[in-house]
């Protein structure tokens, strides 16, 4: 059996018609799943008994289970999914004035063992689904409710490129009139780097925010900080962003602020880099979750930020959330319920 989650509003017209229905209850299904939120088929009361019991012998609706909600002092909030194969994953709200974040998972494990994330520690695992994905979303918005959701970032566990077919799906059905109807320039996409679908991407047009994964300006210590840097050299990796010609708000830059790139001529060399790229740059703090890494010292992060200033580079400093519950940047790691305490 299929999980109807996982298809597409194309894709579920498309198969209707295959199977001599009309096509227009592909919107009427989308409407039970989506804003009425059933559970299965027999709520669906406009639908023909008749399609009714085909869509029962063919298709399911699927679901993750809550395995644990966390609050932080700060009013973050983890949430760790059960998926039907019994790993975990973890997905965060961050709650910011009017905003509500949520940050969503779209792998289990990751495969590119950036040394300041635990995602990475236990490897790569496996793809999310479209419908793992999407479940996120509609989990953690009913948990929070009567708060919503404002923003979407796909900055959880994995690199959500990596599944690409899978992310690239489940953001089309978040943002469909006839499904969850979330607005394009709400949704943000992180990556570490990976070039070609960047390119991908961006031939798509799908109308989301992109932000990569940035954390120095110099190519070899890039290199030691994410080691896809080997593949996808930092020179390479400007010269694809580049071409993007991103319109409105630009690209976002993640960088991770330690004692080994917060130097003068840190800063220098992230202003030459960025020169002709309409960009602003997050500023994170770090979270001491790797002690491979410190924290710089005040003084240094003065005169780093101060040259930035200097330099016409636009950035925030992000506060750091959610650390007392493991929520914050770099610290969702990836384990099986057995394992579990």
């Amino acid at each position: 059996m299929d999980d109807l989650k996982s298809y597409s509003l194309g894709e579920l017209k498309a198969y209707l018609k295959s199977q001599n229905f009309a096509a227009f209850r592909a919107e009427q299904i989308f409407y039970w799943i989506y804003a009425k939120k059933v559970c299965g088929f027999d709520s669906m009361t406009n639908l023909p008994k008749d399609l009714r019991d085909h869509f029962k012998s063919k298709f399911y609706l699927s679901d993750i289970s809550l395995n644990e909600r966390q609050i932080s002092q700060d009013g973050t909030e983890k949430f760790s999914f059960q998926l039907n194969d019994k790993n975990l994953i973890e997905s965060v709200v961050i709650a910011d004035k009017l905003r509500n974040t949520l940050c969503i998972s779209t792998q289990a494990g990751c495969r590119f063992s950036c040394r300041f994330c635990l995602s990475g520690k236990t490897g790569f695992i496996r793809n999310l689904s479209v419908s793992e994905i999407i479940n996120q979303y509609l989990l953690v918005n009913r948990f929070i409710a009567p708060k919503k959701i404002t923003n979407i970032v796909f900055m959880g566990m994995g690199e959500p490129l990596d599944n690409f077919e899978n992310a690239v799906k489940a953001i089309t059905i978040l943002t469909d009139p006839k499904a969850i109807a979330f607005s394009k320039r709400k949704i943000t996409i992180s990556t570490c780097g990976l070039i070609p679908e960047i390119q991908a991407m961006k031939k798509l047009d799908l109308g989301v925010k992109l932000s990569i994964s940035l954390h120095s300006a110099d190519n070899d210590l890039r290199e030691k900080i994410m080691p896809v840097n080997k593949k996808y050299p930092l020179k390479e990796l400007i010269q694809a962003l580049k071409k993007l010609k991103p319109e409105r708000d630009g690209l976002t830059f993640e960088y991770l602020l330690l004692s080994i790139n917060t130097r003068v001529e840190d800063a220098e060399k992230l202003a030459k880099l960025l020169k002709g790229i309409k960009s602003k740059v997050n500023l994170i703090p770090y979270n001491g979750s790797n002690f491979q890494f410190k924290a710089p010292e005040p003084e240094d992060l003065e005169l780093f930020t101060q040259t930035l200033k200097k330099r016409g580079v636009f950035f925030t400093v992000r506060k750091s959330k959610g650390q007392d519950i493991s929520a914050a940047c770099g610290q969702l790691a990836v384990y099986r319920k057995e394992k579990a305490k």
